[in-house]
């Protein structure tokens, strides 16, 4: 992309954001109305115009329910839409809404209308607006809530979720850009009051981008550093998956562990914390039932477990295990050396268990 945050972006540039998907016989465009979508639905509308043969385009607009303005903003994007020759659809998020935790609750709402509407247009790659912008937004939004590495590494350009994948082909580009873009092609937008709304997170950390540009971090930088963490993560990813074979190594004159997983306890503590936690987060999340695991009670439980092992097998007693913890649905236990890992017992419902109470 060009140097000048404020240029409009050329067709050349626009090709090589859509390169990659060029043989995908049909692509979703997550439209809705603000200034990134609709410059996402431009570029790839003129994008398409220049190949012989390129992916059915169709664009999905998702209507939370949330504003009265859009529905309008709806018919105004199929308008736009039409014009560019492409197909539109409007999707509506029905039902009750919650209380508390409503932006992360119509996320998933429109992520899961979103892999619809790809799956009914037999398209397996949905395209998304984000920016560098959000991206930097949401590494302020993650760093504050303390993630882990993974966490900080934001957003990736391609991310498998419902059955479809997410294709952010403007991760890199500022929204400045896409303005731009817009108004050298007198093309109109909505704009969502929600953006500046400061009851919700978001908007309270854009504008604290703005204090913190003023000192060098701007979205630039910050979404630079997502990338430098992404691929750190990816590195130690790596390591985790050697160390996941080498314990599978070190158990393979063992009795194979029945709907669960088993690791030699000495060989275990003997790998790096961070490599230790995510094999337990791993296998977690892979045999509990009620995850994804939060990455604190995780690394809660790595303690106990580092604890239990340097105290040896001397601490057992009668052959019972040393620890056994319960964490998103599976069953982590500590016995005759060896860490196991399994699905844990459903838990009883309270009517069931009165039921069963009253009976005895």
């Amino acid at each position: 992309m060009s140097d000048d945050d404020n240029s409009p972006i050329s067709a050349r540039a626009a090709k090589q954001l859509f390169a990659e998907l060029r043989s995908a016989p049909a692509l979703v465009l997550a439209v809705s109305g603000g200034p990134d979508s609709v410059a996402l639905m431009w570029l790839a509308a003129r994008w398409k115009r220049g190949l012989a043969r390129g992916p059915q385009l169709t664009v999905v607009t998702v209507d939370h329910g949330l504003r009265p303005e859009a529905a309008r903003e709806a018919r105004e994007v199929k308008r736009l839409a039409a014009e560019l020759g492409l197909v539109h659809r409007t999707l509506r998020w029905r039902g009750a809404k919650p209380n508390t935790g409503l932006p992360a609750a119509a996320r998933e709402a429109r992520y899961r209308l979103l892999a619809q509407a790809a799956r009914n247009a037999g398209a397996r790659h949905v395209l998304t607006a984000h920016t560098r912008d959000d991206q930097a937004e949401t590494l302020l939004m993650r760093l504050v809530r303390g993630s882990g590495l993974a966490g900080l590494s934001a957003m990736a350009r391609l991310t498998e979720r419902d059955g479809v994948v997410l294709v952010r082909p403007l991760l890199d580009v500022p929204k400045s850009q896409l303005i731009a873009t817009l108004r050298r092609a007198k093309i109109g937008f909505a704009d969502d009051p929600t953006n500046r709304d400061t009851a919700f997170t978001r908007p309270r950390l854009r504008a604290l981008l703005q204090q913190l540009a003023a000192e060098g971090g701007d979205s630039r930088s910050l979404a630079r550093l997502a990338g430098r963490l992404a691929r750190a993560n990816a590195a130690v990813d790596v390591l985790v998956d050697g160390a996941e074979r080498f314990l599978q190594l070190q158990a393979r004159g063992d009795a194979p562990q029945a709907g669960g997983r088993s690791f030699e306890a000495s060989a275990f503590a003997n790998l790096p914390e961070e490599v230790r936690l995510r094999l337990l987060l791993r296998a977690v999340n892979a045999l509990g039932h009620e995850g994804p695991a939060e990455l604190g009670k995780v690394e809660t439980l790595l303690a106990a477990l580092d604890q239990a092992i340097a105290a040896g097998p001397r601490a057992a007693a009668n052959g019972r295990p040393v620890l056994k913890q319960t964490l998103a649905g599976a069953l982590i236990s500590l016995a005759g050396g060896r860490i196991h890992i399994a699905p844990a017992p459903a838990r009883r419902s309270k009517g069931r268990m009165r039921a069963d109470q009253g009976g005895s």
